[in-house]
């Protein structure tokens, strides 16, 4: 069987790689260039622009020095537009309308499983193969996305917007070993390059950053109000509310006022920040939330249940919720206990037990109030009733 690897330049796909050789595999390496920052105005938050040696090009040579030290071909690709036009530019449109996207997410469904992906199948690889701690199960059939071995690692959330047609095609070699292993695998082979690298966090392929500044290359910061949700007082000034997110408490400069305080919601036409005093935290809390554009990673025959669990956010314990279908890509979720930042823009990920069912985009949010639930599922009956 031909594989081909996507080697990133971290220990994660330097072992991934190494198992499937050392399982009899036909092994080979691909590295994505998937950021350009003079290409893409990357100037402003930048702390490596003036770096003699860029920081992918820094991956690309530990990734190099992985695959000779390993005996294997690396080959090279470059997916700059499409993750400009697939990733990037969804990432700043949800920013715009004051949401909070997850580029990992995005990444993952349209470069390392789609172009990657296609690239791989045009060059007659049988199946890919990633660094991602996560698992697969085969059941009459069909592959399972399922959690990984190390739960403090599993990175099943990231993956649920993938196609599922992709997954048939997939293999995760981390997904029964634990980050130690890793670790200690890439001492043992004397994997120099990786074998104590940091592991890579911020954004996908473009690194971390000073988010604010960051942002500003691309969306023009604008002084408004801080309000204070009770009563609706001026608080202070914040200097754009597309550079907060929903439950944040630092950074807000409200410093005459005792708090701490906690971001609530944006008002992006009218450039108003809402937070509330940390005696008031009931805002930050909802029950049941609408969940749109839903990849489900099943079989056409999977009878999904009501009673299930979910995550509205990385590494966050599981939660039980109750889905209920609206139509083929919207779901009502009810959970039985108040959820603290379930935020729109976010990405809320099913489970049945160890099993992804799949995941989508929170749209709405609802704080506690059965009736308003009621209506949504009748507004979503009548319309699939008027349609048949």
């Amino acid at each position: 069987m031909k594989i081909l690897v996507g080697l990133s330049g971290g220990v994660d796909s330097a072992i991934a790689a190494y198992l499937l050789k050392e399982q009899g595999y036909d092994v080979t390496c691909c590295f994505m260039r998937n950021w350009d920052a003079f290409a893409n105005n990357d100037i402003e938050g930048n702390p490596t622009i003036q770096n003699d040696t860029c920081p992918q090009e820094q991956d690309y040579m530990d990734a190099l020095q992985v695959a000779r030290h390993l005996g294997l071909e690396l080959l090279r690709v470059d997916f700059i537009k499409e993750y400009w036009d697939h990733v990037f530019k969804t990432f700043l449109s949800e920013y715009e309308k004051g949401r909070t996207p997850n580029p990992d997410i995005l990444c993952n469904k349209y470069i390392k499983f789609d172009s990657f992906f296609e690239y791989a199948m045009e060059k007659g690889f049988d199946v890919v193969a990633t660094g991602h701690y996560a698992s697969t199960k085969d059941i009459d059939g069909f592959r399972y996305l399922t959690r990984a071995k190390d739960t403090n690692k599993d990175q099943t959330y990231f993956l649920c917007q993938v196609n599922k047609s992709a997954l048939q095609k997939t293999m995760f070699p981390l997904g029964n070993i634990i980050k130690p292993q890793v670790r200690q695998y890439a001492l043992d082979l004397q994997l120099d390059s990786v074998a104590t690298k940091k592991d890579s966090t911020g954004i996908c392929f473009i690194g971390e950053r000073d988010f604010r500044k960051f942002l500003t290359n691309y969306l023009p910061s604008k002084e408004g109000n801080i309000v204070d949700i009770d009563t609706g007082k001026v608080l202070g000034q914040h200097i754009g509310v597309l550079y907060y997110t929903i439950g944040q408490r630092k950074g807000l400069n409200i410093d005459h006022v005792a708090g701490p305080w906690f971001v609530v919601g944006k008002d992006v036409v009218n450039n108003i920040l809402f937070v509330c005093h940390h005696t008031h935290q009931q805002w930050l809390y909802s029950t049941s939330c609408l969940v749109k554009d839903v990849n489900w990673l099943l079989p056409e025959n999977y009878e999904i249940k009501e009673k299930c669990t979910a995550k509205f956010r990385y590494r966050q314990p599981d939660q039980d919720v109750f889905l209920t279908k609206l139509d083929e890509k919207t779901v009502l979720l009810r959970y039985p206990q108040k959820i603290a930042s379930v935020t729109c823009g976010q990405e809320a990920v099913f489970y049945d037990g160890d099993i992804c069912l799949g995941g989508g985009v929170i749209e709405e949010v609802y704080i506690h109030n059965q009736d308003l639930n009621q209506k949504i599922l009748k507004t979503y009956q009548e319309k699939q009733n008027g349609n048949h």
